[in-house]
């Protein structure tokens, strides 16, 4: 992966040129998800740019989804971007569905996956336990099917993460607003064309939500891969990278 470009108060990857597609990472989830992606879809045209969400800078009272949502249209708009293709994970396509409400123009396409917005399974309200590193281990282990791509790195940043006193109280105030922003009503009428990629063995945002997320967005196709939890672009990046390009090219995107 490229380094870190700051630039106009947001951080960011950016790696090829050609039409662009926006990740959105998720709440636990950093960039390096992604790596998959970054590694493959520059050599097929397009343009794999990734803002880092203001998390853990933003003031509490903008911890929300809805801000997300309106710093992703600063920064689209700040890098000059149209007919972007959105691809979040969890929380990332929770916000990609917003910007997709507010913004349609700007949005060519929309991939999710494991997306919240529906219904999630957390850790829990308040992390207990989690001083308990085995605790915060199996936890993590439990977002995968195989629990070998929680490697260590990935363990101890969660750890060091839900014990930063500060990271939390941001950490719960974002998955709080997930939860209260519900977008059942809201998801008829998101017009942009969807591909919805799914884990059947994902515990976080289980298989019937993404059968709802199917059902609800008019011009949705949803897309399984097995043996496989919350993060198919990180667990089986090839058949994830088979999956979305396929489907771009049957939209001409």
């Amino acid at each position: 992966m490229t380094k870190t470009i700051s630039e106009n108060g947001f951080k960011y990857f950016s790696v090829g040129s050609g039409k662009p597609i926006v990740i959105l990472h998720g709440l636990m989830g950093g960039l390096s998800n992604f790596d998959g992606v970054f590694n493959y879809f520059p050599d097929q045209g397009y343009n794999v740019i990734a803002p880092e969400l203001p998390i853990y800078s933003s003031n509490i009272l903008n911890t929300n989804v809805k801000f997300f949502a309106e710093f992703v249209y600063k920064f689209i708009k700040f890098k000059k971007l149209k007919d972007v293709i959105i691809l979040g994970n969890s929380l990332g396509g929770h916000v990609g569905l917003i910007f997709s409400k507010l913004y349609p123009k700007l949005v060519k396409g929309l991939v999710l996956t494991g997306s919240s917005g529906l219904y999630e399974n957390s850790m829990g309200d308040s992390y207990p336990k989690r001083e308990d590193y085995e605790y915060i281990k199996e936890r993590t282990e439990a977002v995968f099917f195989s629990p070998k791509i929680a490697t260590k790195k990935i363990i101890d940043e969660i750890y060091e993460t839900v014990n930063d006193r500060k990271k939390l109280i941001k950490i719960l105030a974002m998955a709080k607003s997930a939860i209260r922003h519900n977008m059942s009503k809201d998801l008829p009428n998101i017009k942009v064309n969807t591909a919805i990629v799914w884990g059947t063995n994902d515990s976080v945002t289980p298989p019937d939500v993404a059968k709802d997320f199917n059902k609800l967005l008019p011009n949705s196709e949803l897309f399984w891969i097995k043996k496989c939890g919350h993060a198919p672009m990180m667990e089986h990046p090839s058949e994830f990278n088979t999956i979305m390009k396929g489907w771009l090219e049957r939209k001409k995107f």
